[in-house]
C-alpha cells in the first residue's frame, strides 16, 4: 500500500513538472520564476534556487515560519518520506526526485535545533549535507521535515516541506574540485583594538574583538582561552570552569566580541602577558569536520615589580622536602554516592637527601553547592607524623563518607601538609586526590496499558508503558522484551534516557498458543551504562491468550429449533392468518345478531307468560 501511495505521489510530481517545463518552453513563465513559486511552502520560504555542485558540501538556507499558532522549539532534518534509497528508476533521475546527497545512518535522523521561534515569526535556518557524485545537470527536490519539542522535551513530527534546489556537475579541474581545499580560513582578533589594561586588585573588564578574515562564513564557533596554573603565563584568577564564547554563526568579514571580566592574581608581576586562545569552527552549518585555529592577544598588568635574583634575605627561604602522594586506594573501591568508604593514602618523601620532621595532614573536601562531597565518618581529620626520612614512605587510612545526592564524577580531597625541613621551618604543601564517585541506575515503570487484555489465537494486544529513569546518571540504549508460552517474544527499542526523563514502550504482541498458566507475561527491561556493562529488570503483566474459535461461529448460528419453528402451518391456522381481516367484522356482526335474537325471544316470552297470567284471572 505504502508504494503504491508513493508511486502515485511520485507520479503527480512528474507531470507537475512536464506542465512548468511546456510552459517555460512556449515563453509563458520564466523559468527562474516558477521554481521560485515553487519553493514557497506553507512553513518554508525560499528567496533563491539554493545551488551546488556534485561531490562538494551544499548548505540550503530558507525561512521557517511557525505555523504551529504557539510559540515553541524547533528543529530541521533531511526526510525519508518518499525517497527510494536504493531503489531509483529512470523517471526519478529524470525527473528530479532523486534524494541528491550522500545517505548515511545519521542522514535522516539527527534533528538540528532552530531554537524557540514565536507564533507567526520566522528565523532563518541552513542544513547541510554531501551531494552525489552521480548526478547530472538539473533541479532535484530535497524533503524536508519539520520537528516541534513537545512537553516531554523530545522532537515531534510537525510538518514536510520541499525544497527545489539546482545541482551541476563538477568539471574536474583544480579550481572546481579543489575549490574548498584552497580555501584558507584565518581569523583577526582585537583589530583596531588598545591593549586591555588593568590595575591589581581592580576587576578587569574588557572585549576583544573577533573578525572572520574567511573567504567563506564560518559556524559552530567557539573561541577558547588557554588557561594556565602558572602565574608567570596566565596572571587572571581561573574563577570560571570556562571560558569559553559560542557562536553559531560568523559571516564573512563579520566582527563579534569577546566579553571577559578577570580578577588579576595577587601574585602577578607587572608587564604584558599573551593570552592565548583555540578557535573552533566548521565550514559547514552541519557541524561536521571540525576544525581549529591558535592565535592570541595580549593584556597588560599594573602590580609589583618583579624581583631580582638578589632580593631581600628571607629566614624561609631554604632547601625542603618534597611531600608527595604516592598512590592512593579506597576500600571498597567503586564509591557509590552516599556510602562510607576507607580512603588510605601513601605519603612519600620524594626527597633524595633531605628529611621532613613534625608532619601534619588535614583533609579538606571539595563543596558542591556550598556543602562538602566526603565528611569524616569517624576519627579525626588531621593526623600527625613525627618524622619521615629521604624516600620514606607513610601511610594514611581515613573513614569517610560520600554525599548521596552528587553527580557521578570525581572530586578533589585536598591533604594540607605542614612540616620542617633542617633548613625550612612550617613548609606548606597542597597535596590534592582526585576520587571517583558512582551513582547507581535507577528506573521504575508507569501502568502497563495492554488493550485488549485478553485476545485468541492468532491475534494482537497493544502494550503500552513508560520507563521512568529516576537516577542521576544516563540510561542508554533500553529495550523491553515480551516473553511468555502463549505469545511470540518480542523486543521494543526505546533508545536513551536521560535523568528524571521518561522513554515510553509502544509495541505490539501476538497470541500464538492458549494460555495454560496464570496469564503472566514476562516483562524484561535491559540498558547498559557508560562502559556499556549491561543491566536487567524484570516485570510482570497479565494477558490471557484463548484458543481461535472463528470456526465455531456457523455452528453457534445454527439452531436446530430455529428450523422446527419455520415448519407450514396447518390448513385452519394457514385459512386464519390469510382472511384475518374479513373475518373480525363478520364474527362481530353474528355476535350483534345474536344478542338481538336473544333479546327479542325474551321479550316474546314475557309478552306469552303475561297473557297467559291474564286469561287465567278471567277465568277466576
Amino acid at each position: 500500500m505504502e508504494k503504491k501511495v508513493l508511486g502515485k505521489r511520485k507520479a503527480w510530481r512528474c507531470w507537475l513538472v512536464l506542465c512548468l517545463a511546456f510552459l517555460m518552453g512556449i515563453g509563458f513563465v520564466p523559468e527562474t520564476g516558477i521554481f521560485q513559486a515553487y519553493a514557497y511552502n506553507e512553513w518554508i520560504t525560499t528567496t533563491k534556487v539554493p545551488t551546488g555542485k556534485t561531490g562538494k558540501q551544499m548548505t540550503i538556507s530558507f525561512r521557517l515560519k511557525n505555523k504551529s499558532g504557539e510559540d515553541a522549539e524547533f528543529a530541521v532534518r533531511f526526510s525519508d518520506d518518499g525517497v527510494d534509497i536504493g531503489d531509483e528508476d529512470e523517471d526519478d533521475l529524470k525527473y528530479g526526485y532523486t534524494f541528491p546527497f550522500e545517505v548515511t545512518d545519521s542522514t535522516f535522523e539527527n534533528w538540528k535545533s532552530v531554537g524557540k521561534i514565536k507564533e507567526g515569526n520566522d528565523k532563518t535556518v541552513s542544513i547541510s549535507g554531501r551531494v552525489r557524485r552521480d548526478l547530472q545537470d538539473g533541479y532535484y527536490t530535497v524533503p524536508i521535515e519539520i520537528g516541534m519539542k513537545d512537553d516531554s522535551g523530545e522532537w515531534g513530527q510537525c510538518a514536510y516541506e520541499d525544497v527545489r534546489v539546482w545541482i551541476s556537475r563538477s568539471t574536474g579541474g583544480n579550481d572546481d574540485d579543489d575549490e574548498d581545499a584552497n580555501k584558507t580560513y584565518d581569523f583577526v582578533l582585537g583589530e583596531g583594538q588598545s591593549t586591555p589594561d588593568g590595575v591589581y586588585p581592580n576587576v578587569m573588564n574588557f572585549a576583544i574583538n573577533l573578525r572572520n578574515n574567511s573567504p567563506a562564513n564560518v559556524y559552530n564557533v567557539k573561541a577558547s582561552i588557554i588557561l594556565d596554573a602558572d602565574t608567570e603565563k596566565f596572571p587572571f584568577e581561573i574563577n570560571d570552569v570556562n571560558y569559553d564564547r559560542m557562536f553559531e554563526k560568523i559571516g564573512v568579514d563579520e566582527t563579534v566580541p569577546l566579553n571577559y571580566s578577570f580578577a588579576i592574581r595577587e601574585d602577578a608581576y607587572s608587564g604584558y602577558y599573551p593570552i592565548a586562545m583555540k578557535i573552533f569552527y566548521s565550514d559547514s552549518s552541519t557541524g561536521e569536520e571540525l576544525k581549529t585555529f591558535e592565535t592570541s592577544f595580549y593584556v597588560r598588568i599594573h602590580n609589583k615589580e618583579k624581583e631580582d635574583e638578589y632580593g631581600e634575605f628571607n629566614e624561609n627561604d631554604r632547601t625542603r622536602a618534597r611531600i608527595i602522594v604516592d598512590a592512593f586506594t579506597t576500600n571498597p573501591e567503586t564509591i557509590i554516592a552516599g556510602d562510607s568508604f576507607e580512603l588510605v593514602l601513601k605519603i612519600k618523601n620524594a626527597s633524595t637527601n633531605i628529611a621532613a620532621s613534625n608532619l601534619l595532614f588535614s583533609i579538606e573536601s571539595e563543596k558542591v553547592s556550598d556543602s562538602v562531597v566526603f565528611t569524616t565518618e569517624s576519627g579525626a581529620s588531621s593526623v600527625a607524623v613525627n618524622s619521615l626520612p629521604p624516600g620514606g614512605v607513610t601511610e594514611l587510612r581515613y573513614l569517610l563518607k560520600s554525599r548521596p545526592g552528587v553527580d557521578q564524577r570525581s572530586y578533589a580531597l585536598t591533604v594540607k601538609t605542614t612540616f620542617d625541613s633542617p633548613e625550612y621551618k612550617n613548609a606548606k604543601e597542597d597535596l590534592v586526590v582526585e576520587i571517583p564517585v558512582q551513582q547507581i541506575a535507577r528506573l521504575s515503570t508507569g501502568t502497563f496499558e495492554v488493550m485488549p487484555d485478553s485476545i485468541s489465537v492468532g491475534s494482537e494486544s497493544n502494550i503500552m508503558f513508560g520507563i521512568n529513569n529516576t537516577g542521576k546518571i544516563m540510561l542508554y540504549n533500553v529495550t523491553a522484551s515480551f516473553e511468555a508460552d502463549s505469545i511470540q517474544t518480542v523486543e521494543s527499542y526505546v533508545g536513551n534516557i536521560k535523568p528524571g526523563e521518561t522513554g515510553n514502550v509502544d509495541c505490539m504482541v501476538t497470541g500464538t498458543a492458549a494460555t495454560a498458566d496464570d496469564g503472566k507475561v514476562k516483562v524484561t527491561i535491559s540498558y547498559e551504562n557508560e562502559n556499556g556493562d549491561v543491566f536487567t529488570e524484570e516485570k510482570e503483566l497479565s494477558l490471557f491468550v484463548t484458543e481461535d474459535m472463528s470456526g465455531m461461529e456457523d455452528m453457534e448460528a445454527w439452531n436446530p429449533e430455529d428450523e422446527m419453528m419455520e415448519e407450514k402451518p396447518g390448513f385452519l391456522t394457514g385459512f386464519l392468518e390469510k382472511y384475518q381481516q374479513q373475518l373480525l367484522p363478520a364474527a362481530f356482526a353474528m355476535i350483534v345478531i345474536l344478542v338481538i335474537v336473544i333479546v327479542v325471544m325474551f321479550v316474546k316470552h314475557r309478552r306469552a307468560k303475561a297473557a297467559l297470567q291474564t286469561d287465567e284471572d278471567e277465568e277466576e
